[in-house]
Formats: structure tokens, C-alpha cells, sequence
């Protein structure tokens, strides 16, 4: 793998060239086009992190943070690498060789598009309690249910599928199943979730109404592993979300800086202040503790050493200051960072609240780090 120097660089070039100039476009359309996938998978920037013998580019977390944070550096909020990023991990780290072996290398070059399917309308966070069921029938199962909040079902080839296979209660009763769209009747998307940001993120509802699959559909192979499958990739998962939740704090305080320098008020700049330097001081601090923050935990990730709870602290905390800070950031463009189209403060408003949603709300993650206390 190339040098992160290197690597963020082109990772910057294709978000700034190919990405950022295409945000109102997909954000009308509700999802990005599959050929922008193919070709970020030619330039090797979908999987970073997945070993070249996946099809992957061979580095490790701080390659696919430096792409993340081009993202924010760019103010994207439709090209959703995250969740495909979760699903090669689910692949890489639980499949069979023969899941592996179908499915990595076209997840890794862009060729097909991953979905995650757990969350239900009655069932968030707490996943060992989900109502979707898969039944054993001959050669296979038999799954059926709800699934909701669910990004990139438009163009996925690929939905992973967490389901109770057995009627033990709990988390041994739950399994993670790959589903294929175009080969599953009952399969289909109820509606389209029209949300309040990332709106060039397609997020739907989906059902599964008697949706049969083989037995290799099984992820790993055996049923009841699929709670301590998704368990063990929750602390990348959580990364993904702080590492995106800085880059947008970095984002919005250099937005704030140039606007309140070029900005007069009372006959000077809005910088010279004393309220407004003293808040930019106060921004930029926690900016500086969340980037020391984060960096720690990226190397804990390479090194294999990050916990869940240090993820849900690094999750809770950036998602929780992001958005405040990009609130005290709009704050002093005045009336200009209340009007989508003057500012980009007011998308990135928008897009952020939901940094303190998904992945584990910031209520659940209180809940993890307060069982280690």
C-alpha cells in the first residue's frame, strides 16, 4: 500500500473532482450513481483497508480515515463508502472462504453495492431483540420481516440481513444473512425515507416476505453468531462516525474563520469581536482535543488494541461536540447560514444531526460506557 501522504492526497483529489460537484444532483435523486462506485473502485479508494488478495489496497484504518475526512473536507454527505465499508468488514472478518471469494473482490472494486439490514420499526439499537425471522426449509431458510432505515437498497446487490434463525430468545438466537435482491422474490423496498439531511444517501424501507435463500447464505456458516458478529465490528463502525464527526468540526470552524474575517458589522469585521474571537478560541480547542482523540483511537484500531467502550466514548463525544460546534458556527453567519443555498454551514447543519443517531445513539453509548464504571 502507498504512503498515507500520498494516499489522502488522491483520496482529496477524487472527493474534490468527482464527488463534492455532484451533491445537489444525488441529493434530488436520493442516491449516487453506480458508476461513480466503479470508478472510485479503479482508483482502489472503496476498501483501503482490505488485503490486495480481496481486491483491497492493502493499507489499514488511517488510509480509510484520511478518505473519510477528504469527505468532510469536501462537505459530502451522499457517497455512503461507510456502509460499504461495514459490509466488506462483516465479509472479511466472518465469511466463509467461499462467501469471501464471491462477494469481497466486487464489493472492493466498486462492481457491487453492500447494504446493512438490521434495524427494525420497532427494534433500534437494541439488536438481540429484532422480530425478522428466518426459518430452516430444505437447503436453505426462509426469511421474513421488516427492516427499516436502510442506505443504498436502491443499486445494493448485497444486503446483509440480521435475523432471529431460532426461537431461543436473546442474542444466541440471532444470524446474519446475505441477500442477494435480484435473486430473492419477496424481496422488495416499501418506501423511500425522506430525511432531514444526507439526503443523497438513499434510505428506505424494506421487506422480506417469505424470502428464500440457500444455506450458503448463512454468514460464517453456522446460525446463532450473528449478534457477536456485529458486536465485534461495532468499534470500526463507531470510528467511522468520529472520524466523519471531526473532519466536519474542522470543516465548519475554517468556514466560520473566513466568514467572520470578510464579514463587517458596526464597521469592522466580525472576527475583531471580542465574543466572536473568544468563541473561535473555544471551537478551535475542542477541535484540537478531538483530533488528538481521534488519532489515538485510529492507532489503537490498527494496532488491534481499540474496545468498544473507548469507540463509544470517541462515537459519543465528537458526535455530541460536532454538532455543537457547527451550530455555534452557523450562529455567527447570522440570517446567511440559515439559507441552504447562500452557505454550505446550513447543509452541514443539517447533514450532522444525524452523527448523533446512527451507529449506537448517544444514549446507548452512555449505557456501554457506564457498564465499565
Amino acid at each position: 500500500m502507498e504512503d498515507i501522504v500520498s494516499y489522502r492526497a488522491r483520496a482529496d483529489r477524487f472527493v474534490a473532482e468527482e464527488i463534492a460537484p455532484r451533491q445537489a444532483e444525488w441529493a434530488r435523486e436520493h442516491g449516487v450513481s453506480p458508476e461513480v462506485w466503479r470508478r472510485a473502485g479503479e482508483l482502489g479508494l472503496v476498501s483501503p483497508d482490505l488485503p490486495v488478495q480481496w481486491g483491497g489496497g492493502g493499507g489499514d484504518y488511517r488510509h480509510f480515515a484520511a478518505l473519510l475526512e477528504a469527505r468532510g473536507k469536501h462537505d459530502d454527505r451522499s457517497w455512503g463508502i461507510s456502509n460499504q465499508a461495514i459490509v466488506v468488514q462483516y465479509l472479511h472478518h466472518h465469511g466463509t472462504p467461499a462467501q469471501q471469494a464471491r462477494y469481497l473482490r466486487r464489493l472492493a472494486q466498486g462492481e457491487l453495492l453492500g447494504a446493512i439490514a438490521m434495524t427494525e420499526p420497532h427494534t433500534g439499537s437494541d439488536l438481540k431483540n429484532i422480530r425478522a425471522n428466518a426459518v430452516r426449509i430444505p437447503g436453505g431458510w426462509r426469511l421474513n420481516g421488516r427492516k427499516t432505515f436502510i442506505s443504498h437498497v436502491r443499486y445494493a446487490g448485497l444486503v446483509v440481513v440480521a435475523a432471529r434463525s431460532t426461537t431461543e430468545d436473546g442474542r444466541e438466537g440471532v444470524s446474519l444473512f446475505l441477500v442477494e435482491p435480484s435473486q430473492a422474490p419477496g424481496y422488495r423496498i416499501v418506501k423511500h425515507l425522506d430525511k432531514l439531511g444526507q439526503r443523497g444517501i438513499d434510505t428506505s424501507e424494506i421487506a422480506l416476505d417469505n424470502v428464500e435463500v440457500a444455506d450458503d447464505a448463512l454468514l460464517g456458516g453456522a446460525p446463532g453468531k450473528g449478534f457477536r458478529q456485529m458486536m465485534s465490528d461495532l468499534p470500526y463502525e463507531r470510528m467511522i462516525v468520529a472520524v466523519s464527526a471531526i473532519a466536519t468540526m474542522e470543516r465548519a470552524f475554517a468556514l466560520a474563520v473566513d466568514y467572520t474575517r470578510e464579514r463587517t458589522v458596526f464597521g469592522q469585521p466580525v472576527a475583531q469581536f471580542q465574543h466572536t474571537r473568544f468563541k473561535l478560541a473555544e471551537i478551535k480547542t475542542r477541535c484540537v482535543i478531538g483530533r488528538s482523540f481521534v488519532d489515538s483511537c485510529i492507532d489503537k484500531q490498527v494496532a488491534g488494541t481499540l474496545d468498544s467502550a473507548t469507540a463509544s466514548m470517541a462515537k459519543l463525544w465528537l458526535s455530541e461536540t460536532s454538532f455543537s460546534v457547527v451550530d455555534d458556527c452557523l450562529q455567527m453567519f447570522g440570517g446567511q447560514g440559515y439559507i441552504h443555498d447562500e452557505h454550505p454551514i446550513a447543509q452541514i447543519f443539517a447533514d450532522s444531526r444525524a452523527e448523533r443517531i446512527y451507529g449506537g445513539t448517544s444514549e446507548v453509548m452512555k449505557e456501554i460506557i457506564a457498564r465499565t464504571i
